[in-house]
């Protein structure tokens, strides 16, 4: 007989409160519950003022990789075998930690495995609660999903299995401050070497994008050129990889920094992608950096 999987849920959250506690609303109507749910926060009115039943409260510093490893740091020693990651503004459908339970069941070679997005809200203004609840009750799950290899996870969900983490030692690499941009990709990278990375079909939900608790265009920019360099160094992140990345987001901004969006300041992401690739040529970029470039 197959032996049950004990799962945690953690987020690691800033400035959110209200969407949290509409994203903990979905993590309870699973049809198959976590253990337990750890939420990390930048700080205490990141919290809803009510937290359903069972939820626990994990301090760590500042930071989105700071935050998970503080979470990573309270499941070592327990019996929790499977460790989901989600953003604070992803609604999970129904039967996600079901079907997470059943895949890492059936692939014990799988070191991590990221779900499917119906739909992405990064791409645009964002989701309100209403339209990405519409986009779940909409969706339509193939009949057969697709379960394959990939080069990494994405941040807003993704499982982590305990037994390869906490047996190498993979960390999410606060190198990376703020929100950590591309740290899925690394922390899927130190793990795959023990374990396969796979992508599934029939692990599904929203990520509404939300804009409120993201850092300034100036800042972000910069780590859209610093990060990559940073984890092709570190060995991470393949060239090839990192190219497309920085060569789209450098395109993107400077092409759509010809008008307003309203919802992205592509200026500034263009002026901190710019900073950046200056900073290459001087011999002195790093994802710290923007610790140093203002709010």
């Amino acid at each position: 007989m197959t032996r049950p999987l004990r799962i945690a849920v953690g987020i690691a959250t800033k400035g959110r409160p209200e969407l949290l506690a509409h994203t903990l609303r979905h993590l309870a109507g699973q049809q198959r519950p976590a253990e337990r749910v750890l939420l990390c926060p930048a700080a205490p009115p990141d919290l809803p003022a009510a937290l359903p039943p069972g939820c626990e409260v994990v301090q760590g510093r500042v930071g989105s990789c700071a935050q998970r490893n503080a979470i990573l740091d309270a499941l070592r020693g327990s019996d929790i075998d499977i460790v989901l990651f989600i953003d604070d503004d992803f609604f999970p459908q129904p039967d996600y930690l079901r079907e997470l339970e059943r895949l890492m069941q059936l692939r014990v070679d799988a070191a991590i495995v990221r779900g499917e997005l119906i739909a992405d809200g990064v791409h645009g203004p964002g989701y309100g609660v209403a339209e990405a609840e519409a986009l779940l009750a909409a969706d339509v799950r193939p009949a057969e999903p697709a379960l394959r290899n990939c080069l990494g996870a994405y941040g807003c969900n993704f499982a982590a299995r305990l037994s390869v983490v906490h047996g190498i030692g993979v960390r999410f690499d606060e190198a990376l401050p703020l929100y950590g941009w591309q740290e899925d990709i690394d922390f899927s990278r130190q793990a795959a070497p023990y374990g396969a990375v796979l992508r599934s079909e029939a692990l599904r939900g929203v990520h509404l994008g939300h804009k409120g608790g993201r850092t300034s265009g100036l800042r972000f920019g910069y780590s859209q050129m610093a990060n990559p360099i940073y984890l092709v160094r570190k060995g991470t992140m393949p060239v090839a990889f990192a190219r497309r990345l920085m060569s789209r987001n450098l395109v993107s901004n400077l092409v759509r920094s010809l008008w307003s969006e309203g919802h992205v300041d592509r200026r500034g992401r263009l002026r901190g992608n710019l900073l950046a690739l200056l900073d290459w040529l001087r011999g002195r970029v790093h994802p710290r950096r923007i610790l140093e470039l203002g709010p």
